[in-house]
Order: C-alpha cells, then structure tokens, then sequence
C-alpha cells in the first residue's frame, strides 16, 4: 500500500519496517479490525510508559524523528503522548482512518483534571474502535468497540465503556472507560470527543511534564500492563497487580533501578541513562 503524503500524522516518514520490528508485528499490513487488535496488542506489549526524560530534567521531544531515534531505535518507552504519536503515525502509514482525542483523567478522583490523556478513536470495518496504548499499567490490551454498554474482557482484566449524563437534564455527556477490581467498577477516564492534533500534544506534554502540579513532573513512573500482571514502579516502590486483584509492593534500591527497568519493563538503557538514574535515587 502507497503511503500518505504529507500527512499530519507522519506516516509518509515513519519508517514502518522498524517500527514493527520493535514492535514484534509480523502479520498483514491492511487497514482492518484484525490488523488493528493486532498492531494495539503488539505496541502495548513491546513499548512501555515511562517518563525518564521528565525525572532527570531532559526535554521530551515529540517530532517523529525524535520519537523513532528513542523508542524505536532506542528501545525506550515513553509518555501518552509519545507512545500515542508514534502509534498514530504507524495507523496512518498502513491507511487507517482516525481521530486522536484528550480525555479526562479520574483514577481514583472526582474532581474535574483538565483534557490530558490522549487516544485514537477508530474508523474501521464499518465501526468505530477505541485504541488507547499510553495509559500505562491501566493500559486497554487490544482496541473495543466505541459504544455505550461495551464490556470486553481482555486476558485476566475486564473493561467497560459507561454512558454519563451530560450537564443538562436529558443531554448526554461521555463515554467513560471503567475497569473491574476487587471493590467493583470504577472510572478511568472520560473520553474526549474533540479532534486534537499533534500541536495539541506539544502543549499538553509541556504542562505535564513541566508543571509543579502534574503529577508527572520529577516523579518516576514507569508502568507495564500484560495478560498476566500489572506492574508500576512510583520512584523507588515497585508494585505488581495481578489478575484476582491481589497486590504485591516493595521497596526498590538505587542501585537496583537499571537492571529493574531493562529487565522487568524492557526498557533500553545506555550508560548515561543508568548512571543518571542511580544517582538521581541515590542522593535521596
């Protein structure tokens, strides 16, 4: 398939081949429900969220350039909207039609966050499809179908999309994704329904990662989702979620961290990077 030229998305100079190599997606290259499970699945799997850059006081770079030069060439993860800027720019090079929005994380809160959490709503096989593959450890494994009453169950987690009402009596307001947990439903986020585009990345990465109020901004979070475990370090405390909810958390050592994230959150470190880390966590 010819690739698009000029595109906003970048897939006309994303070198696709690459991408999918550290990706681990060998399958068909077509614009379809199967293609796009698949291409979901493999990203999630392979690409983990981690926002080294915002701890150790480094720019996060989100022309697509950058983005190939870290997590493809690289093997880092990186942050929402890196993971969902190089993941748009692979849909649009294999043909796929979509529409990036923010939505509004809760997690655990009431309180009304702005627009920060970006995702790709889906046009494809006479469907709308929700892919998500930058919110961490919560991260959605394969895309679900955009629409209210949806309940997936994907591996040992299961999922839901919830219809609020809006701020009107009889108007309808968002979509909201939920997970199932040991205590019930609960609320992930409220799915935007505005087209964004990658300035509206650019802007939002500045605030979350600059911004004494993001909780982002010099806090190490690196999180992991699988078929068989959650796993998100916080700093130094490591947690592991697993499928029948139980928790496992400790404490890990400065000195442990690179070997930790290379080896259990497959995330690609050079000599800086390890040396940076330690002594960053070190010094505390």
């Amino acid at each position: 398939m010819d690739r698009p030229v000029g595109s906003v998305w970048g897939g006309d100079r994303l070198d696709l081949d690459a991408y999918l190599a550290r990706t681990g997606y060998q399958g068909e290259r077509e614009p379809t429900p199967k293609v796009l499970r698949a291409l979901h699945a493999a990203h999630v799997t392979a690409l983990t969220f981690e926002n080294l850059e915002v701890v150790l006081g480094r720019p996060v770079r989100l022309d697509l350039e950058s983005l190939q030069a870290k997590m493809v060439r690289g093997r880092r993860g990186g942050t929402c909207c890196e993971q969902t800027l190089l993941y748009a720019a692979a849909l649009d090079a294999i043909g796929f039609t979509f529409t990036a929005t923010a939505s509004r994380v809760r997690v655990g809160e009431d309180r009304l966050r702005p627009a920060t959490h970006y995702s790709l709503r889906v046009e494809v096989g006479g469907e709308e499809w929700f892919s998500d593959v930058g919110f961490g450890a919560e991260c959605l494994l394969e895309p679900l179908r955009l629409r209210e009453g949806e309940v997936v169950r994907q591996s040992g987690w299961t999922y839901g999309l919830v219809r609020e009402e809006g701020p009107t009596p009889g108007a309808a307001g968002p979509l909201v994704l939920r997970r199932l947990g040991g205590d019930g439903w609960s609320d992930l986020y409220a799915i935007g329904v505005e087209p964004r585009f990658p300035i509206d990345f650019t802007v939002t990465s500045h605030f979350t990662s600059t911004h004494a109020l993001s909780p982002f901004y010099r806090r190490l979070l690196v999180q992991k989702p699988a078929a068989d475990q959650r796993l998100a370090l916080r700093d130094t405390e490591l947690r592991r979620c697993l499928p029948d909810f139980t928790e496992e958390k400790r404490q890990v050592a400065a000195e442990e961290l690179p070997r930790l994230l290379e080896e259990e959150f497959g995330v690609g470190l050079g000599v800086e990077d390890r040396a940076a880390l330690v002594a960053r966590y070190g010094s505390l």
